[in-house]
């Protein structure tokens, strides 16, 4: 008997090759029992007060660099998103997963997307056609087959796009490799190389990179906790590991912040670095967080599973790996004479966990429960995970926190969930209990979490997102990657 890994694969793989040239056909997609549209159109309930998040002068525009749209990892746009209006959804098939989307000066798609035809892909926004596809080393069908190859975020998964439209990479290879656009086939041609295998051990594969915002370049490896800088003036390396093995695991990315300030979470502790003398990267400040030892499922290993998110007001918030859970604040400055400002429980004892940043917007953080997502098997044959959602505020004298509201009705499996400040809505993506196996586009209202409407994208398991983050593109429309490749969602004219 096939695993459920196994199913996915070939599935995928059948599609690619029942189909011909990967993106040139949709997503296919199971009929199925049921309504298309759940709920009533939103009207836009705008987000007010909310300080904007400082621009990086060396990324894309807020909300077009990366999975989670800035350099603060705020998952927060300051431009709406589809309100439910005669709602058309489109799918393009690619047999890879366009993880983390951004969008270049001209609103085109440009993800790196791993799966059967990993690459950077340029595509357009309106159509869902592919501009350029330039390969780039990945994993093949059979690796997808190994425990833990959907939870596996090294060797690309996260890029940044930089001020110039360049796509920045973290090869499994070992180099961060960067890419102009360039008008042939491939859409993209290598700008720069750098070699990082020197400065890092066997098993090291880079997870992510990014800048400060003095333009150095810093980057972890999952294994062995790998903090590393790049001077990409002089390819000078220099690296520090904080753990050895399974203690020091760096899973997700991180957060840079508007003063060279740089934040880091590994599965036991939260980190702020600066850059020391010619470029080392130097800890300002460790803490180390609750953790109550266990792997949960839905989490990738026995930490955290968000990347930092950084507030105004000189605040950085993770969750920990308690039970239950918690959402915790800390204060950046390197001075502080209390550095934890908070820790709120969120979600049920054994039923709590969350692989996926905060949402942050002013003083108000947002939390979403994973708890249940071992691997895309858990959504197969009409299964879902346990559901939530927690939205926790920082108090008006920044000497507490407390629990706005819980949702404990809706259930997301996996998705970086994002915010439209512009309308007041949360957009994430969820699982039907159907045996067709449903998903649907899904917002809820900041103010308050209740279910506003749900739209489906499609049935079957290449509509499971598997941790890719919905992106809102620079004309209102919701992107996001799954196993299948990329699905939209825009209002009616």
């Amino acid at each position: 008997m096939k695993t459920g890994a196994q199913l996915l694969a070939a599935a995928a793989l059948a599609t690619v090759l029942a189909t011909g040239t990967a993106g040139a056909a949709p997503i296919p997609a199971l009929p199925g029992p049921g309504a298309d549209f759940l709920g009533a159109p939103a009207t836009a309930q705008p987000v007010t007060g909310v300080p904007v998040v400082p621009g990086h002068p060396w990324l894309a525009a807020n909300g077009d660099s990366g999975i989670h749209g800035d350099g603060w990892m705020s998952d927060t746009y300051t431009r709406p998103g589809p309100l439910g209006h005669d709602t058309r959804v489109d799918s393009l098939l690619l047999g890879s997963e366009c993880g983390s989307i951004a969008f270049d000066h001209a609103g085109r798609i440009i993800s790196n997307c791993p799966g059967l035809n990993p690459g950077l892909y340029l595509i357009d926004p309106a159509g869902l056609t592919v501009l350029g596809h330039y390969p780039l080393p990945g994993r093949g069908a059979g690796e997808f087959l190994k425990p833990g190859a959907f939870s596996n975020f090294g060797g690309g998964a996260y890029f940044y796009l930089d001020n110039q439209d360049r796509a920045v990479v973290g090869s499994s290879s070992g180099h961060v490799q960067v890419f102009a656009e360039t008008p042939n086939a491939d859409g993209f041609t290598l700008e720069h190389d750098y070699d990082l295998s020197a400065s890092l051990r066997p098993g090291e594969t880079l997870n992510s990179v990014l800048p400060d915002s003095n333009g150095l370049l810093w980057f972890v490896t999952k294994t062995d906790g790998v903090v590393g800088t790049l001077n990409p003036e002089t390819g000078a390396v220099q690296v520090i590991r904080l753990g050895d093995g399974a203690d020091g695991e760096i899973e997700n990315s991180f957060a840079v912040g508007a003063d060279g300030d740089v934040y880091i979470a590994t599965n036991r502790e939260m980190l702020r670095f600066d850059a020391g003398p010619g470029g080392s990267p130097d800890i300002t400040w460790r803490v180390t967080y609750a953790n109550s030892g266990q792997h949960k499922p839905g989490q990738v290993d026995d930490g955290t599973g968000t990347t930092p998110t950084v507030l105004p007001g000189g605040y950085v918030a993770i969750t920990d790996n308690a039970d239950p859970m918690n959402v915790v604040v800390y204060r950046t400055a390197a001075n502080a004479a209390q550095r934890e400002v908070c820790s709120v429980p969120v979600f049920a004892k054994g039923a709590g966990d969350t692989e996926n940043s905060l949402i942050g917007a002013g003083n108000s953080l947002i939390v979403e429960n994973n708890y249940g997502y071992s691997s895309p098997q858990a959504t197969l044959a009409g299964g879902t995970t346990t559901p939530g959602f927690a939205r926790v505020d920082i108090d008006p004298d920044g000497t507490g926190c407390h629990l706005a509201w819980t949702n404990t009705t809706i259930a997301a499996p996996s998705v970086v969930a994002k915010l439209s400040l512009a309308n007041g809505l949360i957009y994430t993506y969820t699982k039907g209990s159907d045996l067709t196996d449903p998903w649907y586009w899904t917002t809820l209202d900041f103010r308050t979490g209740n279910l506003v409407w749900q739209r489906r994208s499609g049935s079957g398991p290449l509509y499971n997102n598997n941790y890719a983050g919905i992106a809102l593109g620079p004309d209102g429309t919701a992107y996001l990657g799954v196993l299948g490749g990329l699905i939209s969602l825009r209002d009616g004219q």
